[in-house]
């Protein structure tokens, strides 16, 4: 079984890679395979998977791990536009 990994691309979705499972809110497992990309832009028609819809929004998003130690939880950060 291949560790699963989650890439937030520059102004695109997030890359999951890895045997994962992707469940609605009501447990029912999404048709997947070993690779997805997750809309974060909000606009895709087929939430959660990725359409390219943020190549027509002009989606930013740039986002880099903290250079000092210490792990981001399930903490929500609030963006500044």
């Amino acid at each position: 079984m291949k560790h699963a990994t989650i890439t937030p691309t520059d102004n695109g979705p997030y890359i999951v890679e890895g045997d994962v499972t992707l469940l609605d809110a009501e447990g029912n497992a999404f048709e997947t395979t070993d690779t997805i990309a997750l809309c974060r832009c909000g606009l895709s028609a087929t939430k959660p998977l990725c359409d390219g819809s943020h190549e027509k929004t002009y989606f930013n998003a740039i986002n880099r791990a903290p250079s000092t130690s210490g792990a981001i939880g399930s903490q929500a950060f609030a963006s500044t536009p």
